[in-house]
């Protein structure tokens, strides 16, 4: 994990499931309040902008259900949109040619943290 005094924590990693609910967590992007959030596919965990690339609105269908039912790809709940959990590419719907914005994530020690960037930022105090 990195030792980076600028990663913030997300929770814990037994916290997080493979193909289940999502963890989210406070953040600013591009100036505004928002959420990120983190999912585990492949025993690998991905961090991305909770926010779809066709229509900027949060993705999940319930708080944390990210995933459609074949736990196969992130789904948006508003239209259906389709995105790869490894790369965050648009796989299918409205969002085509589309890309979920990442967030860097580390996982150890059994800890989940993220690391800010010049978009995506640790929320207002």
């Amino acid at each position: 994990m990195p030792e980076s005094a600028s990663a913030l924590p997300v929770g814990a990693s037994s916290d997080l499931l493979e193909g289940g609910h999502g963890i989210r967590f406070a953040v600013r992007a591009y100036g505004a309040a928002t959420t990120g959030f983190v999912i585990r596919k492949g025993g690998v965990v991905y961090g991305y902008l909770n926010r779809c690339a066709h229509v900027p609105i949060e993705l999940d269908w319930a708080e944390g259900e990210f995933f459609e039912s074949s736990k196969t790809f992130i789904m948006c709940q508003t239209h259906g949109a389709i995105y790869t959990p490894e790369t965050g590419h648009c796989a299918g719907g409205p969002c085509k040619g589309g890309r979920l914005r990442p967030i860097q994530v580390a996982e150890a020690d059994g800890r989940i943290v993220w690391m800010p960037d010049e978009v995506v930022t640790a929320p207002a105090a």
